[in-house]
């Protein structure tokens, strides 16, 4: 919990004499910012093929957006940033692998797996740099040595371990970002205006409460995504003529 005194392995202790109880709060706040450049406002998460088939409305767009969490990033990206973390927190990154690859194996059109890498090793090589502590330069330098694919939701899993974000804080401020992005490709497809993309945020609330809660329940043998008609949108988008997003 934040502002415990007892710390994981690779845990930033640095952070704690000058941040004090808020350190492990405003980590998440920092990683989840669409400032922080992870490469998140290049993807749509599905949302653009969604919108080239003509199968969202601005009506439709908060019940997608449940079902990619329920169905599609719980079960895929969020288990495995809990497992990630739970890894790192206890200094076993060979796990941390296991688990990585187990999620990049299950995105099944190629550039889901492309966005996912890229963003991942973008949030380990800038937080190597912010965070400075050992255990994330040494999953980014397994990531270089294409030991481990490096999807973001493990990158983020490690370098909140390492920060001292508690596990179930670190999911949900993941997932956050997930919907926050969604809502902001939304808003650049023109699904939404400023004000609705704030109201889809906000209702979005406990389903993400329940993602969370789903994901920390879950093992390794529970880690893969149902989202079949995303998979399929992500399939056709990688084939259009015209894409204003990389996912």
């Amino acid at each position: 919990m934040p502002g415990s005194s007892e710390h994981s392995p690779g845990t930033d202790r640095s952070l704690e004499p000058r941040l004090g109880r808020l350190a492990p709060l405003l980590v998440s706040l920092q990683l989840a910012d669409s400032a922080f450049p992870s490469g998140f406002y290049t993807l749509s998460h599905s949302l653009e093929g969604y919108a080239q088939a003509r199968a969202v409305t601005p009506e439709t767009l908060p019940d997608l957006l449940a079902d990619l969490l329920r169905h599609g990033v719980g079960p895929g990206d969020a288990t495995a940033l809990a497992l990630a973390h739970r890894a790192a927190a206890c200094g076993d990154l060979d796990s941390a692998v296991v688990a990585d690859r187990r999620l990049f194996a299950g995105k099944l059109s190629r550039e889901m797996r492309q966005a996912a890498t890229r963003t991942g090793r973008q949030v380990l090589d800038l937080s190597a740099e912010v965070f400075g502590v050992p255990v994330i330069t040494d999953y980014l330098l397994r990531v270089k040595e294409r030991q481990a694919p490096g999807t973001q939701a493990v990158a983020a899993g490690i370098v909140q371990a390492a920060a001292g974000v508690p596990v179930d804080q670190a999911v949900a401020s993941d997932l956050f970002a997930f919907s926050a992005s969604f809502a902001g490709a939304a808003l650049r497809l023109r699904l939404t205006d400023h004000r609705r993309a704030q109201v889809l945020l906000r209702g979005a609330a406990p389903v993400i409460e329940e993602t969370v809660r789903a994901a920390l329940a879950r093992n390794l043998a529970d880690l893969g995504s149902t989202a079949f008609a995303s998979d399929i949108m992500s399939g056709r988008h990688e084939r259009a003529e015209a894409r204003l997003f990389a996912s």
